[in-house]
Parts: structure tokens; C-alpha cells; sequence
């Protein structure tokens, strides 16, 4: 019986590896640019991390972790709190105290696999720590739109919205539980859960029927202090100044506790009810809840499949690069011989080659060089040793020039 890969991962087979390829540079340009560092992490952390750090109650901690070995480790669901862990245990405050980290890695989380989400997923995202300035909000809010824009995807929407103080969130939660208690039967089961547990979360919810509840609810901001006011207010300012379009969103919230003040998602509908591409937002008290000094930092996500799937119905991918700039066909031991020989000459030298490597036929080898679109090919038999000459055939138009020696093969290829 045939032993198939687990329900909710996927094999990155060659051509969707290349593309993988072209996003994730893309993505290391962008960084690169804006004077990001890239961290990298363990593939697991101790459990009680992801607990403190998203929060118990939060639907990755409470349903959709890998966690083994008597709870202890788990397979990381996100990385912002495997960020902040390296930043507090490696010190990173005293190297500079600002840190502009990326990272690009796989994840794991144990939910329902559809489209765009899987079990094993790869995202990106990047964490500025150390700075509440609102000119460091707008500049993580521009990188991303640079990053999503590099892809070509220019039809996305940028939704803002400031969550503001734990203090300030304590006033409207009275009123917002005072209203929502008058409906509690009519919520679903999760926003019933986080009425308890964590009522800001409810304004998270996908369900048709919370959604219609919420509609006449209490908004956040109206609770929010003239400061908390003015510095959303100045990062909205500094954007538009910067040419940067965008909407307000004053119900928008994170799925992680660990958010503060400003908040982010970049939509689109090219997935349908999957629509945000990347979000974010500021998340000040993580550090200290994490063991280290109060620190306010800010950061984003995107998840890869994604991105690549609306890339692809948008025709935003590659075509394929990945075609030969010669094929070597040789005619027995002696001509494979000497076309390996050459083979391994012109690839020290950086030029893309292949030979047979199946004992095939002249006209199965010819077949070969066509199916892999190689722009040239050369045909290896007794006369081409004997005389250490070749002739150079270019595919497209079946031209062909007489070449002494390898060193000067590289030349005619690259006319």
C-alpha cells in the first residue's frame, strides 16, 4: 500500500519550488532595503511560551497546537513569540535598542485544512522591537505594502485600527459585555467562550449571525483617550503624506492576545472567504509577559501558500526560468567519456548543461534536449574527439557554428 504524505501538508515539487524561490527573494529584497536582520528559531519551544505568549484562550493555544512529550514542546504556530523568547534569553536590547528582525519559515497548527491553510505552512513576517514612536508603525505598515506590492499584487486594502490601553479596553468591555449579555444565548459556542474569557476576540468573529449582533455594539475607539486617539490619528497622517491608501476599521482586532494599540490586515478576494493576505500590529507588554523589560514592539505575518495562490490566479508568477543553455548528446563509451569531461569543464565555468544519462539513443537523447529547452546542443561521436572541435546547434532556428575547444564553447553561448 502506497504511503501518502499527511492530511493538510503538501510536496513543493520542482516548478512550485522555483516559484517559492521568486516570492521568497522578492521577500529578502524588501527586508533588506527597509535594514531588517534575519532571526531564525527553533522548529519547537518549550509550550508554556505560546500559552503566556498568545494566550490560553485563543483558538491556536486551546485547539490547534502539536504539542508532545508530556505538554512540554510544541511545534511553533506562529513566531512572534519565538522572536521575542530569542530577543529577552540572547540580549539582543544591549546589541542595539532597536532590533529589526525577519524571518521566513515553516509552521505547524492543527486545524482544518482548506484552501490557503494547511496543517505545515510557511509565512513571513518581521518584528521591530524597541521603539513606540508612530513613524515606526507607518514604516512596518509601508514595508508591507512594498513587500505585496513587489509580487504585483496592487489590488489589496489596507484595514487600520487602534485597539488602544488594557486600561482603556476595561471601560468599553463593561458596556460591550453589558450589551452583548442581552444576546448570549444567540452567539455561537466560541464568542459565548470569549465573552468569559477574552470579549475583545468576539469582534473577531467570521459567524454571520455574531456579525449581525455586533452591528448596533459599543465600538472601541469611541472609549479611547485623546492620546491614544492622536497617535493613531498621526500614524493614519504619517501614511497618507507617504501615498499609502487605506481604511479604518474600527471592529478590526488580531486573533492573539498579545496586541495593543495599532492593528493591520491587507484583504483581498482573490481567495473568496480566505481574504487577508498579511496583518499585524503593536504588542507592548509581550516582552515583559515574556520575563524580559516592558518593551514596545510592533510586527506582521503573511502566509506564503497564499500569497502564491492568489499570484497564480492573477498569472503575478514566473514563467519558467529554469531551461538549459546546452544539452550534450554523446554516441558511446568513449563519446560519454569526453562529453562528461566537457560537461564538467563548462559547468566550472557557470554555464547550464546536461547530458544523457539513460544509455538512450541519438534521436531519444534529441527528444530530451528539446523536452528540457535547451537553447543549444551538441552531438559528441568519434570525429568530435579525433578532431577536438564540435558543432553548436541552436535550437530555435537549427543554425549551427564549428567551435574548437571547450573554453571557447562559453563564448558562442553567450552571443
Amino acid at each position: 500500500m502506497l504511503i501518502q504524505k499527511p492530511k493538510g501538508t503538501y510536496d513543493l515539487l520542482p516548478e512550485k519550488a522555483r516559484q517559492r524561490y521568486f516570492l521568497e527573494t522578492k521577500v529578502r529584497e524588501n527586508f533588506e532595503i527597509y535594514n531588517f536582520s534575519e532571526i531564525r528559531t527553533p522548529t519547537f519551544e518549550k509550550t508554556e511560551l505560546f500559552k503566556r505568549g498568545i494566550g490560553e484562550e485563543t483558538d491556536i493555544v486551546s485547539k490547534e497546537m502539536y504539542t508532545f512529550k508530556n505538554d512540554e514542546f510544541t511545534l511553533k504556530p506562529e513566531m512572534t513569540a519565538p522572536v521575542i523568547r530569542a530577543y529577552i534569553e540572547n540580549n539582543l536590547n544591549n546589541e542595539s535598542p532597536l532590533q529589526k528582525l525577519f524571518y521566513i519559515t515553516n509552521m505547524f497548527r492543527r486545524e482544518r485544512p482548506q484552501a490557503g491553510r494547511f496543517r505545515e505552512f510557511s509565512q513571513f513576517g518581521a518584528e521591530s522591537i524597541g521603539s513606540n514612536d508612530p513613524y515606526c508603525d507607518a514604516e512596518m505598515i509601508i514595508l508591507a505594502d512594498s513587500i505585496i506590492r513587489s509580487f504585483g499584487i496592487d489590488d489589496s486594502i489596507i484595514k487600520l485600527n487602534t485597539i488602544g490601553t488594557a486600561a482603556e479596553r476595561d471601560v468599553f468591555f463593561v458596556e460591550f459585555k453589558n450589551y452583548l449579555s442581552n444576546y448570549l444565548n444567540e452567539l455561537s459556542p466560541d464568542s459565548q467562550r470569549r465573552f468569559v474569557i477574552n470579549p475583545l476576540r468576539i469582534l473577531d468573529t467570521k459567524n454571520p449571525g455574531d456579525l449581525k449582533i455586533l452591528k448596533d455594539a459599543p465600538v472601541l475607539y469611541n472609549f479611547l483617550n485623546d492620546e491614544t486617539k492622536g497617535n493613531f490619528e498621526k500614524i493614519l497622517d504619517i501614511l497618507t503624506v507617504n501615498g499609502i491608501e487605506f481604511e479604518t476599521d474600527n471592529r478590526l482586532v488580531r486573533g492573539f492576545d498579545y496586541y495593543t494599540s495599532t492593528t493591520f490586515e491587507f484583504i483581498s478576494d482573490a481567495l473568496g472567504a480566505q481574504n487577508a493576505l498579511l496583518g499585524g500590529g503593536r504588542y507592548d507588554l509581550l516582552i515583559q509577559q515574556l520575563g524580559g523589560k516592558p518593551t514596545p514592539a510592533i510586527g506582521f505575518a503573511a502566509g506564503i501558500e497564499r500569497l502564491l495562490m492568489i499570484m497564480e490566479s492573477k498569472e503575478l508568477l514566473p514563467d519558467n526560468n529554469d531551461e538549459l543553455k546546452l544539452f550534450i548528446v554523446s554516441m558511446g563509451e568513449e563519446s560519454k567519456k569526453f562529453s562528461f569531461k566537457m560537461l564538467e569543464n563548462l559547468r566550472n565555468i557557470g554555464v547550464k548543461c546536461e547530458t544523457d544519462f539513460l544509455n538512450r539513443s541519438v534521436k531519444s537523447q534529441m527528444k530530451e534536449a528539446n523536452r528540457s529547452k535547451a537553447e543549444f546542443v551538441i552531438v559528441i561521436g568519434d570525429e568530435e574527439i579525433k578532431s577536438n572541435s564540435v558543432k553548436l546547434k541552436k535550437m530555435s532556428d537549427g543554425s549551427e557554428v564549428t567551435v574548437s575547444g571547450f573554453e571557447n564553447i562559453k563564448f558562442f553561448l553567450d552571443k
